[in-house]
């Protein structure tokens, strides 16, 4: 049975609060799109203001606050910036349990493991470490980093950002092609996720699903959350 993972992208501070509200207590995490409108063309809180001037933002950091209702849910944040790597402490901040970088960006590979090899002790027994790969990259430039990473999320879609894109049947090589070379290593689907996609996923040997506009925008999204669960 794979893990669901419902998928936030959130304009502000409210509507972040507001659709994690409508999974509290149906789910024990919940993935967070951070876009910084750079790496991504699309913006999400706290870039949707400053993060210098966004008062949660900066209480969160401040210790003064968590994330929404964080005693009873658990986080993941999607880093769809282009300076992930340089603000790690400052997301580490906000509390997560999962933190995933996207190797887009990352040029050369050798230095995202620098990066990741270089993490403390401590937090790597705190914060599970992803790496996001994109369907422009080889699957390949994985590879080396998986001795270093928790897990690896391949997006199911071209125009990364975006919520209710199509998905790309490209995805589905790149899992049959990780699940082989790398049998332990868990696999996560980010984009396109929905009733026809999960169960070809699923059967394909995906760990995680990582939904969004399946999910949030349904009529009944306890009920088609408890539907994925079951697939």
């Amino acid at each position: 049975m794979a893990e669901i993972v419902p998928a936030v992208m959130p304009k502000n501070y409210e509507d972040l609060k507001n659709k994690i509200a409508l999974v509290r207590g149906f789910s024990p995490l919940v993935q967070i799109d951070i876009c910084d409108g750079v790496l991504v063309k699309n913006k999400t809180w706290p870039f949707t203001s400053s993060i210098d001037t966004d008062l949660h933002f900066q209480k969160i950091l401040n210790e003064e606050e968590g994330l929404p209702f964080w005693e009873d849910i658990d986080f993941e944040l999607d880093l769809m910036v282009m300076n992930g790597v340089e603000n790690f402490d400052i997301y580490t901040k906000l509390g997560p349990k999962r933190m995933v970088f996207h190797l887009s960006p990352i040029n050369p590979v050798s230095d995202f493991r620098d990066f990741l090899e270089g993490i403390d002790p401590y937090i790597k027994d705190s914060i599970e470490i992803g790496v996001g790969i994109w369907l422009d990259k080889p699957v390949e430039d994985v590879f080396p980093l998986v001795n270093c990473i928790d897990f690896v999320q391949i997006m199911g879609i071209k125009r990364i950002g975006f919520q209710g894109e199509e998905f790309d049947n490209k995805c589905i090589e790149y899992v049959k092609i990780l699940r082989k070379k790398f049998p332990n290593l868990i696999i996560s689907i980010d984009g396109g996720v929905n009733f026809d996609t999960a169960p070809l996923l699923i059967n394909n040997g995906v760990d995680r699903l990582a939904i969004g506009s399946a999910l949030f925008n349904t009529d009944d999204i306890i009920g088609t959350l408890e539907r994925f669960k079951n697939l």
